[in-house]
C-alpha cells in the first residue's frame, strides 16, 4: 500500500492525525516483508487510545501446488498524544502471533525464555528504541481423534508482547516484529530464500 493512503489510515478523535502519528505511519510504509509474509491493514481497537492502526500478517509456506497457512500474526500501533501513564510514553506497540512449531519444543522447558528473546533481540539488533516492554509466550499441544481432519498430533506456540516506541521509526519496530514472526513459524534467516519457478525470489512493500 502506498505511504499516502496510510497516512490517513489511523482512526482518531480529530480531524487530522498528529504529525508524531502521521510520521510513525509513513514509517510502516516503507517496511519490505520476505516473500513467505503477506500484509494488510485491519480494524485498528477504537477504545484503546485516541489514535490507533493494525496490521495483519499471514506466514504461508509452499504444499504441492498451493500455500499453506503457518502462522498469522497482528502489529499495532497505539498512539496518545497526551501521554500514558501505563506506558510511561505517547506510543504503544502491541504484538500478537500464532504458529505452528516442532512438536518437541513443547516438552523444553527453556521454549518460552528462547522465545521471548527473539523480541527482546530482534528489537535491539533493528535499533527500534524502546522501553516498558512486557509479554507472555504460551505453547499448546493438540492431539485429534476420529474425523478430524489434520496432523494427529501438533504443537502450536502464542507470543503477546507490548513496549513503548521512543521514536517515529515504527519501521524498525515491524521489523523486530516480523522477524519474531519468522523465528516462530520456522522461517529460513533473511537472505535464504527458496527459489521460485523462475529461479528468482521476490518481495513485498507494505
Amino acid at each position: 500500500m502506498e505511504p499516502s493512503s496510510l497516512a490517513g489510515a489511523g482512526r482518531g478523535a480529530g480531524d487530522e492525525p498528529p504529525e508524531e502519528f502521521r510520521a510513525a505511519l509513513e514509517a510502516l510504509a516503507g517496511v519490505r516483508v520476505r516473500p513467505e509474509m503477506l500484509l494488510e491493514h485491519i480494524p485498528a481497537p477504537q477504545r484503546l487510545a485516541p489514535y490507533a492502526h493494525a496490521v495483519g500478517v499471514l506466514v504461508t509456506e509452499p504444499d504441492g501446488d498451493e500455500d499453506v497457512e503457518i502462522a498469522t500474526g497482528r502489529f499495532i500501533v497505539l498512539h496518545d498524544p497526551a501521554g500514558h501513564e501505563a506506558w510511561a510514553g505517547t506510543t504503544r506497540c502491541v504484538g500478537y502471533l500464532s504458529a505452528a512449531t516442532d512438536e518437541h519444543m513443547v516438552d523444553d522447558a527453556m521454549f518460552s525464555e528462547v522465545a521471548w528473546s527473539w523480541l527482546t533481540d530482534a528489537l535491539s539488533e533493528s535499533g527500534a528504541t524502546h522501553h516498558a516492554v512486557g509479554g507472555t509466550v504460551t505453547r499448546t499441544a493438540s492431539t485429534r481423534f476420529g474425523d478430524l481432519a489434520g496432523p494427529e498430533h501438533s504443537v502450536d506456540v502464542e507470543i503477546r508482547a507490548s513496549w513503548t516506541a521512543e521514536d517515529s521509526r515504527l519501521d524498525r519496530h515491524l521489523d523486530a516484529w516480523l522477524e519474531v514472526l519468522g523465528n516462530a513459524a520456522g522461517l529460513p534467516p533473511p537472505g535464504v530464500r527458496l527459489l521460485g519457478p523462475s529461479g528468482t525470489a521476490g518481495d513485498g512493500t507494505l
